[in-house]
């Protein structure tokens, strides 16, 4: 990876107060935390398209290249020096073994690099042995972290749900991926190039919040911004 200057927090254009940590939410769905120099991401689904291929349908294996590439430009932009993934890095457990070479030796390269955390999701809940430490859950400074959310956890981090927002504005509405999160639980949006996303407002995500402390982080073409939840709506 090319090493570059890491952006500053002062030069940080949104940040979310969780739980008594700032953390800083990347437009690719990745959160910092420069507390501890962590890359947080969610949701990776490695090898998703090479899933397809024992039911018939081949797709282009190239979406493990594409997230690997986002993820180390990030790395590169916020210097950070451990990563968490929290949980569904791959698409299904054997995507460890579909791995393309060139896919396999960069993500080698980076968990060799850095302090690496590989939590299980419900698609790998194997641990494997790429490199990192693999863990169900991890508990930092007050905060846990694992793949799917609950409610009643004071300072849980998770994925797992994939939140996007929709928001109405003057006539017109926007749908797009966010980070979402209040007094005790924060969701981070899917990180991976093939992955969807999910209303936050639909019924997977009843009873996960306090509706009344809700705060929503969605990520735009250029910036991540924070919106108002009256704004929200579910078409």
């Amino acid at each position: 990876m090319a090493q570059t200057q890491p952006i500053s927090v002062d030069d940080w254009q949104t940040t979310i107060r969780f739980c008594g940590h700032d953390f800083m939410p990347l437009i690719s769905g990745a959160l910092y935390w420069p507390e501890i120099d962590a890359l947080l991401v969610a949701d990776l689904h490695f090898e998703k398209f090479s899933s397809f291929a024992p039911s018939g349908q081949f797709l282009p294996p190239y979406d493990t290249a594409m997230t690997l590439q986002r993820l180390e430009g990030d790395i590169d932009l916020t210097g950070a020096r451990k990563v968490i993934a929290l949980g569904d890095s791959f698409h299904r457990d054997n995507g460890v073994n579909t791995l393309q070479p060139q896919d396999r030796q960069r993500l080698s390269a980076l968990t060799g690099t850095l302090d690496w955390v590989w939590l299980a999701g419900n698609h790998d809940p194997s641990a494997h042995a790429l490199g990192g430490h693999c863990a169900a859950q991890l508990a930092i400074a007050g905060l846990t972290f694992q793949h799917e959310p609950r409610p009643g956890t004071k300072g849980l981090v998770a994925g797992h749900l994939h939140p996007a927002a929709r928001i109405a504005m003057n006539g017109k509405s926007a749908r797009r991926s966010c980070f979402a999160y209040d007094d005790n639980l924060m969701i981070l949006p899917a990180y991976g190039a093939s992955t969807g996303s999910l209303n936050i407002l639909s019924p997977a995500f009843q009873g996960l919040f306090d509706k009344s402390a809700l705060q929503v982080v969605m990520i735009g073409r250029d910036r991540t911004y924070p919106v108002g939840s009256s704004r929200l709506v579910a078409r």
